[in-house]
């Protein structure tokens, strides 16, 4: 959780967990775009801690099992009814780049991958630079403002959705 307030229009699910989080995102289908932006940890501790785990005699540090989270990504890409039209992945990186991102868009089965290096000042600065990743091939975006590559996202992925038809009014 956060207590940044959500914005205008926007109905934001707080989650302390992995498997909450998964938990939320099937809960929320059925969805036409899934912006997969929050990363959830590979891992989780077995035994969570109640309490404060206190040093033991001789400086040895306890050992810590660790399970894994689910991978969400992963399952919201996979074929099934639920699946939205198109899934967008996220890949922070701290080396090869490209290299993983495309790993990662090929083993999670989502439809594109936001991919940028997060090696220098991009975690809570004003800009970015991204490689945009899709089955067809890649896409260099230069370092701007976040708000931009936002729009330039929001803006893309329109044209891949094309023009609403019109339903029933309500």
């Amino acid at each position: 959780p956060t207590a940044l307030a959500a914005p205008a229009g926007v109905e934001r699910v707080s989650v302390e967990t992995g498997r909450q989080m998964r938990d939320a995102v099937f809960a929320a289908l059925p969805a036409e775009i899934a912006v997969m932006t929050a990363a959830v940890a590979d891992w989780r501790i077995a035994d969570p801690a109640t309490d404060k785990i206190k040093k033991r005699p001789g400086g040895t540090p306890p050992e810590l099992r660790l399970l894994p989270n689910p991978d969400i990504l992963a399952e919201l890409s996979a074929p099934g009814p639920d699946r939205p039209r198109l899934v967008i992945g996220f890949a922070a990186e701290t080396s090869k780049v490209g290299e993983n991102a495309r790993d990662k868009l090929a083993r999670k089965g989502c439809d594109w991958l936001v991919a940028n290096d997060v090696s220098g000042d991009v975690m809570g600065g004003a800009d970015n630079a991204i490689e945009l990743l899709t089955p067809q091939g890649s896409e260099h975006w230069s370092r701007r403002s976040k708000e931009a590559i936002a729009t330039m996202l929001a803006g893309r992925i329109a044209t891949a959705l094309g023009p609403r038809t019109p339903g029933p009014q309500k």
